[in-house]
């Protein structure tokens, strides 16, 4: 079987509609990341919206366990406050989320491009399609994708897998801005096209 890294259309949203409907990804491990922004202990902790940072957290762990079986890379991005002594407690990654062989960036800009060499890091592991997740969905996680699509990778974005501040700004992303850069899935609709990963990644 012949992998692909993503179905080039985008897919463009029913701002009516409640849920999201499955689609069938067909994701090449070798070519495709995940890209996990700003998973930090204070940053989980927040008052987000529509998502629960735990709930956050938990689809976000998932996602990193199905890519790792796969053998894909997991990127895990989060901020420095530039021009401080020392950073805001809970700064660090959520304990446990960072395993070995993982890629671990620190930003000190809203997006995760930018001074952080990961764009140099992606190719040289011969990536193509960047599968997101974080928070908060309208600041890192989109800043991070748009540069992302600028670069010229195929973006996967998942709904259930990042949250913002309120409800109003996620569903400006998710809805209106994010179907415009790449594709808009719930997490059971990430698969990969191996055979050793053949049922892909589900909440089943």
């Amino acid at each position: 079987m012949t992998a692909v890294a993503l179905a080039p259309a985008p897919r463009v949203l029913d701002p009516a509609r409640t849920a999201f409907a499955p689609v069938p990804l067909a994701l090449d491990p070798a070519r495709t990341a995940l890209v996990l922004v700003d998973l930090m202990d204070r940053m989980v902790a927040l008052p987000l919206a529509p998502h629960k940072g735990s709930d956050v957290l938990a689809v976000a762990e998932h996602l990193a366990d199905a890519f790792r079986a796969a053998g894909a890379p997991v990127v895990l991005v989060r901020v420095e406050r530039p021009g401080i002594a020392k950073q805001p407690p809970g700064s660090g990654l959520v304990p446990g989320l960072l395993h070995d062989g993982d890629i671990e960036v620190v930003k000190r800009t809203i997006g995760g491009f930018q001074g952080t060499g990961l764009d140099e890091q992606l190719r040289r592991r011969g990536v193509t399609t960047l599968v997101f997740g974080g928070i908060a969905t309208n600041l890192g996680v989109e800043s991070t994708a748009r540069a992302a699509a600028d670069l010229g990778y195929d973006l996967v974005l998942v709904e259930d897998a990042m949250a913002a501040l309120i409800g109003a700004e996620h569903e400006a992303s998710v809805r209106f801005d994010f179907p415009r850069l790449g594709t808009v899935v719930r997490s059971d609709a990430v698969r990969f096209a191996s055979a050793s990963a053949p049922d892909g990644y589900s909440t089943d």
